[in-house]
């Protein structure tokens, strides 16, 4: 059994009809559901008890400590 070619499928070039019309949906859910997503993760993502740092670590120590297996 060899694979399908893209030369082979009917509706290559254009999608017409009822097809053309679920890939559309498929992008506009995919679009709503993100945009969902975002805004839910900017409401809720913010801890009500959150203690504000306003120091900015610049550089973090290696510890030579730590023995590297």
């Amino acid at each position: 059994m060899s694979e399908p070619r893209l030369e082979d499928i009917g509706d290559y070039n254009t999608l017409k009809g009822e097809k053309k019309r679920i890939v559309w949906a498929v992008i506009i859910a995919g679009l709503l559901i993100g945009t969902i997503y975002m805004i839910a993760y900017k409401v809720y993502n913010t801890p009500a008890g959150a203690l504000p740092i306003k120091d900015k670590i610049t550089v973090i120590p290696l510890s030579k400590s730590i023995p590297i297996r």
